[in-house]
């Protein structure tokens, strides 16, 4: 009988998460003060952030032990399974083997709580008592409302408005596990008020909806933001991802040829491939490739540079591929890869040439994640798709080249709960829409005049 699934068992979970920030062979651009220009310090951030997730943000110790109270609600779906993908391969008819990490076995559906737990966790030892975010399909906004949950924490969520009205379950799912879901803008904040003032039919965005919980969090008590994406202290806890994958891999004595996911803001890209991409700054031959979306391509169209993680210009200047804090998404786009930036770790290594991005438009990922079902079963959610559309991409180019290839992939979520965005492909209302270039050119008006990284 041909192995399908590769297990760890509860006592090989790693208990430990690893950050790139310990190898990387060129310094990153620091983050820095809107109002100073200069490096941004660990004070900076404490309005938003507690302590001791700061300093894992501004950390470069290459291992950071996993608290026993995180692995013990890890192991809920932990260590997850590392599937063979035959039905696709067969499907294909391509010389490759495709291999993919299954991280819609958490109770949310999604790779969101490996980061979730964690930040609950450190918020709930110092003394936080409420939390505040924003979510963009609702996948993060899930994730932390369960695990404030898990930790006996408030939680108010902005979801981007037309994701909020696309996606009325994951909505639901957030009141299940008792927090508050907010359609952003809202009148809740100043930020969302002046957005509602100039624009009162504005679809949202995750750059509104971060300045919404970040104004939350700094004007209520015993209150902390957390962020789902983008920033060095998530992508550090998503790393266990690719360093269980590494594991599973070893177990079936073989090391990919490409490692891929798809961007957003990074978290779940930056999860399976960190551990890959220290291997490759250690001389190992693996390609490591990113899929975004044509109509929000940060990566493949924007400029590397600095510019703020929310409308509102409340977070720091990142260095960062950017299409402009105030780029407002395409509402017409079905899945939720719609920050207008990319992770500053994932825009250093792309800048740097050790990983390379593709853009996908929403038709070929459907198609592919609609192929994706019918071979393999699993419903993924519309973002993981740009991944499968990648893939598809890659084990092509393996036949063209006449050669064989080892694909590992993670499938980020399953998307039971987005098939309205699976019926308007399946009727023909979703467009293969790209991001006009001049839509870009505006965009790239609001940072023309930042420090230039």
């Amino acid at each position: 009988m041909e192995q399908m699934k590769t297990f760890l068992d509860d006592s090989e979970i790693p208990r430990q998460w690893y950050n790139i920030m310990a190898d990387l062979p060129t310094p990153m651009k620091p983050p820095l003060h809107p109002g100073t220009g200069q490096p941004v310090t660990p004070q900076d951030l404490a309005a938003i952030f507690p302590m001791n997730i700061i300093e894992q943000e501004v950390s470069t110790q290459r291992w950071i032990d996993i608290p026993p109270e995180v692995l013990q609600k890890y192991l809920l779906w932990r260590p997850s399974p590392l599937y063979r993908a035959r039905n696709f391969e067969k499907l294909l008819n391509c010389p490759v083997q495709i291999y993919y990490k299954h991280e819609g076995v958490s109770p949310a559906g999604s790779h969101k709580p490996n980061a979730a737990v964690p930040m609950a966790y450190y918020n709930k030892v110092a003394g936080t008592k409420r939390m505040t975010t924003e979510t963009g399909a609702g996948q993060w906004g899930s994730a932390l409302a369960m695990a404030c949950q898990m930790f006996g924490l408030e939680c108010r969520i902005y979801m981007v408005k037309i994701s909020y009205e696309q996606k009325p379950y994951r909505r639901l799912m957030m009141n299940t596990w008792g927090a508050e879901c907010i359609p952003s803008p809202s009148n809740l904040t100043q930020a969302g008020r002046k957005v509602l003032a100039e624009h009162p039919d504005s679809p949202g965005s995750l750059g509104i909806a971060i300045s919404e919980a970040i104004e939350d969090a700094v004007t209520s008590q015993n209150t902390h933001y957390g962020l789902g994406s983008v920033l060095n202290h998530v992508l550090i806890y998503q790393s266990i991802i690719g360093l269980e994958a590494q594991k599973q891999m070893k177990k079936l004595g073989i090391y990919p040829d490409v490692v891929m996911g798809c961007c957003g803001g990074g978290s779940n890209f930056g999860g399976i491939i960190a551990p890959f991409v220290c291997d490759k700054f250690n001389g190992k031959q693996v390609k490591i490739v990113g899929a975004e979306p044509s109509s929000c391509p940060s990566m493949t169209k924007g400029p590397f540079a600095y510019d703020f993680g929310d409308l509102a210009k409340t977070t720091p200047l990142l260095p960062m591929y950017t299409l402009g804090h105030d780029y407002i998404p395409a509402p017409i786009h079905a899945g939720g890869l719609r920050y207008h930036g990319m992770a500053p770790i994932i825009s250093h290594l792309v800048r740097e040439k050790f990983i390379e991005a593709r853009a996908y438009d929403q038709l070929k990922t459907f198609d592919a994640g609609v192929k994706w079902a019918r071979a393999e079963g699993f419903i993924p959610a519309p973002e993981t798709n740009h991944v499968l559309a990648a893939v598809v991409d890659e084990a092509m180019r393996a036949k063209e080249e006449g050669r064989e290839k080892v694909i590992l992939f993670n499938w980020s979520g399953h998307g039971l709960v987005d098939l309205t965005s699976y019926d308007a492909y399946l009727s023909g209302k979703l467009e293969a829409y790209e991001l006009p270039d001049e839509e870009i050119q505006r965009a790239l008006q609001a940072i023309k005049d930042f420090p230039k990284p």
